[in-house]
């Protein structure tokens, strides 16, 4: 009895994990002007990190972010991009500080990230897969 109730628990354990990293599955988003379907990584690093303003058709890009500190930034940060979520701050603040760049534009909350990505020409963003609607595509990750 024991041993059926241990597995029942941890059998309850893996599928609340598992549904928890469904929650977070962060996506890449970008307005429907947007030309490319995907993007390489180390192009989408230099976009997030502001030192690429550019899309490689050539189109001007916007990017929109979360705050630091919402769950669907810092996955986004570290699980897609590799960095913690202060360390792109960092490089943010550094650009703005040496006048040498500017900052993303941040939105409050998914709802706001969805409309003004789409809303916006050229821009790209993010939020969790299952927040996705049909006014934006999604950029695959090469």
């Amino acid at each position: 009895m024991r041993r059926m109730l241990t597995g029942g628990l941890l059998l309850l354990a893996l599928f609340s994990f598992s549904s928890r990293g469904d929650e977070l599955a962060v996506i890449v988003i970008a307005n429907r002007t947007v030309q490319q379907s995907s993007l390489p990584l180390e192009t989408l690093r230099a976009i997030f990190a502001m030192r690429q303003r550019t899309l490689p058709d050539g189109q001007a890009v916007h990017v929109f972010v979360l705050p630091d500190d919402h769950p669907v930034h810092e996955e986004f940060s570290k699980k897609i991009l590799g960095v913690y979520p202060h360390q792109l701050r960092l490089a943010w603040d550094r650009a703005v500080f040496s006048g040498t760049g500017q900052a993303p534009n941040e939105v409050e909350d998914e709802a706001e990230m969805l409309e003004s990505v789409a809303s916006t020409p050229g821009s790209i963003g993010y939020i969790k897969q299952s927040s996705l609607n049909d006014q934006v595509r999604v950029l695959d990750i090469e």
